[in-house]
């Protein structure tokens, strides 16, 4: 897992105009972050300048992929709390954390419509990697690929 994370990571640094399409930044000039400093993923947020680094999840699975939403009160992210990776969403200061989506099959890689009332990702569920879209609130799951190759991070245009 932990080699799989750093994979993405470096494919992050190499898409960095794609992580800024996802919503990485809050309109406040914070950062959502995930890291593994204190042993498993969790996500952070800190200050556009580093300061006032923050936990936000704390619990023995993995939390990663943070995304802000549009007006900078929510973060949807990806945990494996409940046995696989689960789409979940939470207060900008880490309260109400809910999980979104159920299933089996592992789905993740949020990302906030502009308006903020979807939330794009991807899933296996259909036995294949494919980009879905939900409501904001996890209603109305609904599969928008359908194709044998790879489709993965969902990106919205402004």
């Amino acid at each position: 897992m932990r080699e799989a994370f750093i994979l993405c990571t470096l494919i992050i640094l190499v898409f960095l105009p794609v992580v800024s399409a996802l919503g990485c930044q809050s309109p406040a000039k914070q950062l959502a972050f995930t890291s593994d400093r204190d042993g498993n993923f969790e996500i952070y947020v800190m200050d556009a300048d580093g300061f006032n680094q923050t936990r936000l999840t704390n619990n023995q699975a993995t939390d990663m992929w943070p995304a802000w939403s549009p007006d900078g009160t929510r973060i949807a992210f990806d945990s494996k709390r409940d046995g696989n990776l689960e789409v979940y969403v939470m207060d900008a200061d880490g309260s109400n954390q809910i999980r979104l989506t159920n299933n089996p099959a592992s789905g993740g890689i949020p990302a906030w419509s502009p308006d903020g009332t979807r939330i794009a990702f991807t899933s296996v569920r259909d036995g294949n990697v494919e980009i879905y879209v939900m409501d904001a609130d996890g209603s109305n799951q609904t599969r928008l690929t359908y194709n044998p190759a790879i489709d993965v991070y969902p990106a919205w245009s402004r």
